[in-house]
């Protein structure tokens, strides 16, 4: 992208897609030769640069916070209307058409091609790059209008493709394809946002397209909240596909989509106060688009392999969840699947980003400079100091997810919580790897290489749905589900393999693996006690005092203090610098 950012719509991701980790950014520089680190990789950056920078980054770092804070709200009002059984499964199907076609249409080649060149129109085109603003906006409206019309009318179709399970039963077909109707012609607002935010990015302004998504949650969440007001909430209306009524599925639907419209509209005051006159021009030829579509093939393919990953695991999921809906069972479906993975990917949509947003310039000067050993050094910092937080998290999740998920979603019943608490328990510890590939990732980005995260996607794609089918095969209905997500940290773990050799060969054959070992070693030493402390500590009180709110509350608290603790202790005892580090780095954000 052109920015150090995380670009988001406000959905929080989906597993298959994931906002942080699946497309690619360009960044300003050349392939080049591994060599020693003989000299500095760039000129000092003037004070006032350096101060604005910092000022930029705090005001995403916080944009970025506030709107997965919200867009978490969202799915707790969310379960509190409609629960977490087969009734928000269909939501989430028709919900998830819309990300994922504006990605396959246009939004991965966007950011990855478009997006540079438009950085450099406005650096050296004598109107600022404004005619090639206009073009590229004029160019995604004419692409994504039509899209749009298609993908309505083809509603049906695309509902079938993401689960022939619903397709079956033709009561809950016409309710997604209701649901899908009115969710679909988000797309086409997703992509004026991205354009119009990568527009005042490019002109330096990057809070609008930080905060504009927490509009978006905040109507989503309003839409939800009338929902209850006017039906009650899903405990004691026990709505379901058959009760929901054309007045709620329209209130939801809409609800959604003025979210995204609002989302997306709210730019508008951002690029007048810029200066930026918008106005459609078709004047395409000659410009630059054209070869920039040229460009975008293995980005498309990048974006692909995430798709097909998504839609093998939506169709599974949504059959799971229907077989054990039918058993007795709740919360065992894509939508328990998606609400555990939004809370377990948050430690890393703020940890590793943050992190990696002041490595990243750093590394791109290096690798443009030619200096291999900075790129390691960088990286190995980059690993090693997220560790620090992402590690004990991914263990905290395991200890304690069941008490997490049924505090959060206690509003949704006791056991569709509890079924989004074991797939979060199963997703743990993959955070550790799903964390580092981001890391690593972005070494690769660095010399514009986007043809090795495609290989390496591609491979976490094959291993999430090979293993997540197999899992749903082999495991009963109800804790399909759970394998899936455990599937989705083993993809990583096997996609950090491969992409970690992929890397230390392109830097000449060190990437600092001995010392980033050591790290992960003692940080798992430390976290591994503790947690088994915590979730021991957190199941005999469930036990003692049941899976109430309270219950669950009072259980949290008590594994989550046993956990920080011994885990503090042991860590000092080991000795861990890059522990220091962190802790330097948020006092120094936390004063300023």
């Amino acid at each position: 992208m052109a920015a150090p950012h995380e670009e988001t719509d406000g959905r929080g991701g989906l597993p298959g897609h994931p906002p942080d980790d699946t497309l690619p950014l360009r960044m300003p520089a050349r392939h080049a030769p591994a060599s020693p680190r003989t000299a500095p990789t760039s000129e000092p950056e003037p004070k006032g640069g350096t101060a604005r920078l910092a000022k930029s980054s705090a005001l995403m770092a916080a944009g970025t916070i506030v709107s997965r804070i919200t867009g978490f709200l969202r799915t707790l009002v969310m379960a509190a209307a409609i629960g977490v059984g087969t009734l928000n499964d269909s939501y989430q199907v028709a919900n998830t058409l819309p990300t994922m076609i504006y990605t396959l249409v246009g939004g991965g080649a966007l950011n990855a091609v478009f997006v540079p060149q438009l950085v450099r129109a406005v650096k050296n085109d004598k109107d600022g790059g404004e005619a090639y603003a206009n073009r590229l906006l004029t160019l995604v409206v004419v692409v994504l209008a039509g899209a749009t019309t298609l993908c309505v009318l083809a509603a049906p179709l695309l509902v079938r493709m993401m689960s022939p399970d619903i397709a079956a039963d033709p009561q809950r077909m016409a309710l997604t394809v209701a649901f899908a109707r009115y969710c679909l012609p988000s797309m086409f607002f997703m992509g004026i946002h991205v354009v119009l935010g990568q527009i005042l990015n490019a002109r330096d302004r990057f809070g609008a397209m930080m905060w504009t998504p927490v509009l978006n949650n905040v109507v989503t969440i309003a839409g939800f909240g009338a929902f209850i007001w006017a039906f009650g909430g899903f405990t004691d209306s026990g709505v379901g596909p058959a009760t929901i009524t054309p007045e709620g599925v329209r209130l939801i639907g809409l609800g959604t989509l003025l979210g995204l419209a609002v989302q997306a509209l709210a730019m508008l005051p951002y690029l007048r106060e810029a200066g930026v006159r918008l106005r459609p021009r078709f004047d395409f030829r000659g410009h630059g688009l054209g070869k920039a579509v040229g460009l975008a093939k293995w980005t498309l393919l990048f974006v692909l392999a995430n798709q097909v990953g998504l839609t093998v695991v939506t169709q599974l999921a949504t059959k799971a969840g229907a077989t054990a809906e039918r058993a007795g069972h709740t919360g065992a479906g894509i939508t328990a699947y998606n609400f555990a993975y939004q809370i377990w990917q948050m430690p890393q949509a703020i940890i590793t980003v943050s992190v990696m947003t002041a490595v990243l310039p750093r590394i791109s000067r290096a690798a443009h400079a030619g200096d291999a050993t900075a790129v390691r050094d960088d990286i190995s910092y980059g690993l090693r100091t997220s560790a620090v937080a992402i590690v004990p998290c991914a263990f905290a999740f395991l200890a304690l997810g069941t008490p997490m998920a049924t505090l959060l979603y206690a509003s949704s019943g006791t056991e569709g919580a509890q079924g989004i608490g074991h797939a979060l328990m199963a997703f743990g510890l993959g955070l550790i790897p799903y964390s580092a590939q981001y890391v690593v990732l972005r070494g690769f980005y660095a010399y514009e290489d986007t043809r090795t995260p495609f290989y390496n996607t591609l491979v976490v794609a094959l291993v999430n749905a090979a293993a997540s089918a197999l899992c749903f095969a082999l495991l009963p209905a109800r804790w399909a589900v759970t394998g899936m997500a455990a599937s989705y940290g083993l993809a990583f773990a096997v996609g950090i393999a491969v992409a970690w050799r992929r890397l230390r060969k392109r830097l000449g054959g060190d990437l600092d693996g001995a010392r980033i070992l050591r790290t992960y070693t003692r940080l798992c030493v430390a976290a591994a006690p503790a947690a088994l402390a915590a979730g021991a500590a957190s199941t005999a009180l469930l036990h003692a005092v049941g899976t109430t709110a309270l219950g669950s509350l009072t259980a949290l608290l008590a594994g989550t203090v046993v956990l920080l603790g011994l885990f503090l202790a042991l860590a000092r005892l080991l000795k861990l610098p890059e522990l220091n580090a962190l802790f330097t780095m948020v006092r120094s954000r936390l004063g300023r």
